[in-house]
C-alpha cells in the first residue's frame, strides 16, 4: 500500500521523537560516566554497553523496534557515543606545557587523521601557543552528550557539552561550550570526523 508523503513526514517525526528518547537513554550512562584527561581517558562502563545492547530485546510486548528504521544497532550506538565522550574529554583538556603532538595524542586512536592534523594546527598557531604559556595555562575537559542532532547510514552527529576547568596564573575558572561532533562508521567501530561549535552547524 503507498503511504502519502504527509504519512511519511508524520512517521519519520515519531521516529526521530522516539529516537531522541531511546538515545537519551543509551547514551545518558556514557555521557555521565566521561571522566576526565591528562592521557587517562576512561571507557564507557561493561555494564553501560550491555544496557544499550539489550534494550531492543527487552523492550515490551507490543512496543516497536525503532532499531529496524534505523542505519545503526544499540550497541552501535553506545560505540559511538563512547568515542564521542573521549573525543570532547581529549578536546577540552590540554596544558602550556604540552606541544602539540601531546595535546592530540589521545585524539589520533578515535580521529580522522585530517581533523586531527587540523586541531594540531590550530593548537600550535603562535599568537594562541604563546598566550597559553604566558599564562601558564591548564584546562581539564569533561564531556557530556545532550542529543543527536543528525544521523545517517554512516555518521551520527551529537550535540555535545565540554566542560573545562580552567587554572592559569591568574587562578582558576569553569567554562562550557557547545559542541557538534560527528562520528563516521558502522557496526561498533566508529572515528570523529568532524567537529564545530553547535551554533555553527555541523548536521
Amino acid at each position: 500500500m503507498d503511504i502519502s508523503p504527509a504519512a511519511r513526514r508524520v512517521i519519520f517525526g515519531l521516529i526521530v521523537c522516539a529516537l531522541v528518547g531511546l538515545g537519551a537513554y543509551l547514551i545518558g550512562p556514557v555521557a555521565r560516566g566521561a571522566g576526565s584527561r591528562a592521557g587517562q581517558h576512561g571507557s564507557p562502563s561493561t555494564s553501560a554497553v550491555q544496557r544499550a545492547s539489550g534494550t531492543a530485546g527487552a523492550a515490551a510486548v507490543g512496543q516497536p523496534d525503532i532499531y529496524q528504521w534505523l542505519p545503526f544497532t544499540p550497541a552501535g550506538l553506545a560505540a559511538a557515543a563512547s568515542v564521542v565522550v573521549k573525543f570532547g574529554d581529549a578536546f577540552g583538556s590540554y596544558s602550556y606545557t604540552e606541544k602539540a603532538a601531546a595535546y592530540v595524542a589521545p585524539m589520533v586512536p578515535i580521529a580522522s587523521t585530517q581533523l586531527v592534523n587540523q586541531i594540531a594546527a590550530a593548537y600550535s598557531v603562535p599568537g594562541v601557543a604563546a598566550t597559553r604559556l604566558n599564562g601558564k595555562q591548564v584546562a581539564v575537559g569533561t564531556a557530556t552528550i545532550g542529543s543527536i542532532r543528525a544521523f545517517g547510514p554512516s555518521s551520527l552527529t551529537f550535540l555535545v557539552q565540554v566542560s573545562q576547568q580552567l587554572t592559569d596564573a591568574s587562578g582558576g575558572s569553569q567554562q562550557t561550550t557547545a559542541y557538534a561532533i560527528t562520528v563516521t562508521g558502522s557496526g561498533t567501530t566508529w572515528q570523529v570526523t568532524d567537529v564545530e561549535l553547535a551554533s555553527a552547524g555541523n548536521s
